[in-house]
């Protein structure tokens, strides 16, 4: 009996073995991808060298340390980054650089940067975000969505750009509404139609689109009426999207233009106050939130500019470049405001998951 005992303990251990691994390795839950669009600062202005330069401070270094170790810029084994944006389409491992969309250039960083840290953090399963945004780029016309035709004013500009440009037509000018809107949805079907290349140990678990991140207005100062439009191209943009993706209710965070914090006027106000605007309506309550990124300026970097940059006769570049790279229409270039915006909208996309 003493012999049957052992031989059935050595077989139970070799089965507890054999199935040991398999144990371990827990089936991951489907791939969630993130869609981060915009202009130039979601394309990210965050300068890596001021970023360096914070690390070695004493006082500013715990805001970033994570990002860097003994062996240098932390990449993420868990969140991965495909970028398309004006320099092309680079992709990878999520970590500084993802700023510039040419291949190894590393001297800015977005939002996707803090995002990525907070999502990535939060989530058991893996993290693709895919980025587009190009400079200078208006919701009006640039990323204008399906369901808004053409505005009303559209012959109205054509006939202002013609003084300057004979040749072009109403047919020709036609083409620029809604380019980069089918850039954007053409480069997901893309990464979604090859999910191996942009995630090389993607093995068929299956993906869920699990949100949006906006986050631009600037050109949309200078069209006709393309600040009293704002609204109603966004939430024509959101239910457009929704609808090509199959996802009703997809959590969308709509960052408000931010430029110069609290003392914001003018149509970047009132841009921002059209973003803040499509939160609140009721078809998008519970799965549509607007952050107003003004809370972010970094107001130390404001004050350093005003020293040692805006006057030329007492500029100081190396003393500037330890706070900022970029002017205020890129929110200084400061890594701060860059890095804070980012895992402010990573908090606020996961709060809108919950729901």
């Amino acid at each position: 009996m003493r012999s049957l005992n052992h031989t059935t303990g050595m077989t139970l251990g070799l089965v507890l073995l054999m199935i040991a691994p398999v144990l371990a390795q827990k089936p991951a839950g489907k791939l969630k991808i993130f869609i981060l669009a915009g202009q130039s600062n979601m394309e990210g202005k965050g300068s890596v060298e001021t970023m360096d330069f914070q690390l070695q401070d004493p006082a500013k270094k715990s805001r970033f340390a994570h990002l860097k170790n003994a062996d240098g810029w932390v990449e993420r084994d868990d969140v991965w980054i495909d970028y398309l944006g004006n320099n092309g389409q680079r992709h990878g491992k999520l970590t500084v650089g993802y700023g510039v969309s040419k291949e190894g250039d590393q001297r800015l960083f977005g939002p996707e940067l803090g995002f990525g840290w907070t999502v990535g953090d939060a989530l058991d399963e893996e993290v693709l975000i895919i980025k587009t945004a190009w400079g200078g780029k208006s919701l009006d016309r640039d990323f204008r969505s399906p369901s808004r035709g053409f505005p009303d004013t559209m012959n109205q500009v054509v006939e202002k750009r013609q003084k300057k440009d004979p040749d072009l037509t109403v047919e020709k000018y036609k083409e620029g509404y809604g380019h980069f809107y089918r850039e954007m949805m053409s480069e997901v079907d893309k990464v979604l139609g090859d999910l191996k290349t942009y995630v090389p140990d993607y093995h068929d678990q299956g993906y869920e689109i699990a949100g949006f991140v906006w986050f631009q207005g600037w050109n949309d100062q200078y069209a006709p009426t393309s600040v009293e439009d704002y609204e109603e191209n966004m939430a024509g943009f959101i239910k457009d999207v929704r609808k090509t993706w199959g996802t009703p209710k997809l959590p969308v965070v709509i960052g408000a233009m931010g430029h110069h914090g609290e003392a914001q006027k003018g149509k970047i106000k009132e841009i921002a106050d059209a973003q803040a605007a499509v939160a609140e309506r009721a078809e998008f309550k519970g799965n549509v939130v607007t952050l107003r990124t003004s809370k972010y300026w970094d107001m130390e970097a404001q004050a350093a500019f005003d020293k040692y940059w805006s006057n030329k006769e007492t500029r100081d570049v190396e003393k500037w470049k330890t706070f900022g790279n970029d002017r205020a229409y890129h929110y200084l270039g400061s890594p701060v405001f860059f890095y804070n915006t980012g895992v402010a909208f990573g908090d606020a996309m996961l709060k809108l998951m919950k729901h």
